[in-house]
């Protein structure tokens, strides 16, 4: 327990004291007559919450007791900490531990690895992972997961973090970068791979299916590492291989190494890519993905989803190039594009790609995002269609030219979604929240990107905007698909519930303010209305302000017990569907 002193904290609303006798107090901290939603989806209770150490001690009437910190919830709502399912943390919580971006919009735990992850870092993989962390000003000091999750520890950030192990980091350990089937030996090798990053407390397997190398594995290449990590109790996290006019396929692979391996799905980022106003009758729509999952859940299938609340993506702009350019690795991208018989050839292809809709590919929807070409900067936050204009080239042109001049590393953001879609999919009582984005800063090196306004403003996004201003969830449905739900699809059984003996994650925010301020023109702006976070029982953001603490955790998988009877218990709270 924490020493008492008879001073007050610099903060507004957080006192420490000692009772008049000396005596220490009954608790670290009390939140006082907050309104709170304990994530189950029951309705609120004002009340008190208070806790010693890391965990949870009591939610009841505490007007009686004592606390060396005292927070006063009054007209605030209480809630256990926010889990965010898809995050790219992974290296800039090395940069700034603070992880601002995400903290103060309530989030504490990070779940990170997928698409890609840290580890294993060998092989071809390794100077990949290099030159990503050189943009950084980061070394690679690490190998496996274990010693990624020890190189955290060493600076232990604000958050909690888990993490899954990619299978394109893996293949691309092992395979390299080539487009051909893995032999028998380089299978072998990779589920060896798999079972130490099992071992390790990676909590799954994940891949990324549009991004090479991980979009040449086969299917059965994928069932074979997923059943690797299901022999650990692991879960399969999955950017699917197409989320526009392949949608179903896509699914159904993803339902198919579900069933084969016996493992449970997490689909990322579920969504509908390509804004027709109206899909075409050959077109899949959210809504048939939606119920093709149900079918796979009826049919015995444990798969879910998670999303983002925004109907724009963002990935590398790389994704816009033809498969074939990207074989080989970035280095090889960029021997392509220096060509100049090979860049017209590019040039040919993707002029007609941006000519269709593909995944909204057009000039008036593809925005640049980051580039560590300084000239660049300036086309930060411009639409394809004004930066050609402002070079005066075609925008295919226009495209290579800044992937080019980033050596491959150009960000972009593509406006390829329907607002309706991602309504309906936020209202699916089996979808959660996951951000797909980084922990940043507005200052220094994680300041100088444009990111994609997710990092800055989902959680917030989805309790304010879809909340409580568009109806399209309650507030208590909202807080359970951002804690409980993720908690038990992580087989976190001491976290996502605010009850006495859970672990000390706690938000208290004002849900008449939560708004996100982050927008796609100005991103790097902190969301509002978020007051206090506590992280394993340390108070992190008090009165909207960081405080410096960084009590984040590594919750490794064996930690975290995901095959426990308690896990399982804590599943049977929150059914697939509603029940009456």
């Amino acid at each position: 327990m924490r020493q008492a002193v008879t001073v007050f904290v610099g903060f507004a609303g957080i006192a420490t004291m000692t009772s008049a006798c000396g005596a220490p107090p009954d608790y670290d901290v009390i939140i006082r007559g907050g309104s709170v939603l304990d994530g189950t989806g029951t309705p609120a209770l004002v009340t008190d919450v208070g806790i010693r150490g890391d965990a949870i001690a009591t939610v009841g009437d505490l007007s009686a007791s004592t606390a060396a910190e005292t927070i006063d919830a009054a007209g605030l709502t209480v809630t256990p900490g926010f889990i965010d399912m898809h995050s790219h943390s992974d290296y800039t919580l090395l940069v700034d531990p603070r992880a601002l971006s995400k903290i103060i919009q309530g989030v504490t735990t990070e779940l990170l690895g997928e698409s890609n992850s840290a580890a294993p870092a060998l092989g071809p993989a390794r100077p990949e992972l290099a030159r990503t962390l050189d943009g950084l000003e980061l070394a690679l000091d690490w190998t496996t997961l274990g010693e990624y999750f020890a190189r955290v520890e060493r600076t232990p950030p604000s958050v909690n973090i888990l993490s899954t192990v990619a299978s394109g980091q893996i293949r691309a350990a092992v395979v390299g970068y080539d487009n051909r089937p893995a032999t028998a030996d380089e299978l072998e090798r990779m589920t060896a791979l798999v079972d130490e990053a099992m071992r390790d407390g990676a909590v799954g397997l994940s891949s990324g299916l549009i991004y090479p190398p991980n979009s040449y594995a086969p299917t059965e290449e994928l069932v074979t590492l997923a059943r690797a990590a299901a022999r650990h109790g692991g879960i399969y996290v999955s950017h699917i291989r197409n989320e526009s006019d392949g949608l179903l396929d896509a699914l159904n692979e993803a339902i198919g190494i579900g069933r084969e391996a016996e493992i449970q799905v997490e689909v990322l980022h579920f969504k509908r890519s390509g804004a027709r106003p109206v899909p075409s009758g050959t077109d899949a729509t959210i809504q048939d993905a939606a119920l093709l999952i149900e079918e796979a859940q009826a049919a015995g299938i444990e798969i879910y989803a998670n999303l983002y609340p925004y109907a724009a993506s963002q990935t590398t702009l790389n994704i816009r190039l033809p498969d074939w350019t990207l074989e080989g690795g970035r280095e090889q991208l960029v021997v392509r594009l220096r060509d100049p018989e090979t860049r017209e050839r590019i040039r040919r292809e993707v002029a007609d790609l941006l000519a269709g809709d593909r995944g909204g590919a057009t000039p008036a929807t593809v925005m640049v995002g980051r580039t560590p070409y300084e000239p660049h900067r300036q086309y930060q936050g411009m639409r394809l269609a004004a930066i050609a204009e402002a070079m005066g080239v075609e925008p295919a042109d226009a495209l290579l030219e800044i992937i080019d001049r980033a050596d491959g590393t150009a960000g972009g953001i593509f406006f390829g979604m329907r607002e309706e879609d991602v309504a309906f999919a936020m209202a699916l009582p089996w979808t959660t929240i996951g951000s797909d984005g980084t922990a940043l800063a507005p200052d220094g090196i994680l300041g100088r990107t444009h990111p994609h306004p997710r990092s800055y403003g989902s959680f917030a996004r989805v309790l304010g905007h879809y909340a409580r201003d568009e109806g399209v969830l309650t507030l208590p449905d909202a807080v359970r698909k951002i804690t409980s739900l993720p908690a038990a699809r992580l087989g976190l059984a001491d976290r996502g519930v605010l009850d006495a003996g859970w672990r000390a994650d706690v938000v208290v925010f004002d849900a008449e303010t939560i708004t996100d301020t982050a927008t796609f023109g100005d991103p790097q702006q902190l969301a509002m209305g978020v007051r206090w976070v506590i992280v394993n029982g340390e108070v992190v953001v008090a009165d909207g302000t960081h405080t410096g603490a960084t009590p984040g955790r590594v919750l490794r998988h064996a930690a975290v017990g995901a095959a426990t009877d308690d896990v399982q218990a804590l599943r049977s709270l929150f059914p697939t569907r509603p029940t009456g």
